[in-house]
């Protein structure tokens, strides 16, 4: 009997342990996803050179972009790096004090987005957090990466969710019977 009424605390212990364990996955696969494609688009496309995938609609295109989208802030490299770093701390604690798996597969995902974008601003620096974020996916009005993708699906996800009503934390029982629902 003393297993049942420890029951409750036993659940509510593995809720950040799994919180934690789906953003890890969402936000290692981002990462992976995000350095490979940038990886791959330094190897093989140039600066000066596109390379038409889809007409008018996106070519491949290297760019070093120093700023934020479209080119904002990009005189204040290290303010954008000190920024994103903020984002991905406050994004893992949202994410550990999360109950909602559809809330931490998005958090997972906006972290794979700024993180992925920050490794560029640290690999690729001369100086203090002021290097430039590789982008290649040219859409003809603005030139991205797959990081501004997952940034892009975590900004949807985001509103989607709070329009959908659905909480990012849940207590007491409503908590355990959400957590089978989903």
């Amino acid at each position: 009997m003393t297993s049942d009424s420890n029951a409750p605390s036993r659940i509510a212990a593995q809720r950040p342990r799994r919180s934690v364990a789906v953003f890890s996955c969402v936000a290692l696969i981002g990462l992976i996803i995000d350095r490979v494609s940038k990886l791959l688009a330094l190897k093989y496309l140039s600066l000066d050179e596109s390379k038409l995938v889809i007409p008018r609609l996106l070519s491949l295109r290297l760019l070093r972009n120093p700023g934020a989208s479209l080119g904002f802030g990009s005189n204040s490299t290290w303010v954008i790096s000190i920024l994103a770093i903020a984002a991905c701390i406050v994004l893992v604690i949202l994410a550990i004090r999360s109950t909602s798996t559809w809330w931490v597969i998005v958090l997972g995902m906006a972290f794979a987005g700024a993180a992925g974008n920050l490794i560029d601003r640290v690999v690729y620096a001369d100086g203090m957090l002021n290097g430039k974020v590789v982008d290649f996916l040219d859409y003809g009005w603005s030139v991205g990466n797959i990081a501004d993708i997952f940034l892009m699906f975590a900004g949807i996800g985001m509103v989607v969710l709070v329009f959908m009503g659905v909480p990012w934390r849940i207590s007491g029982q409503s908590a355990d019977a959400h957590d089978s629902d989903e």
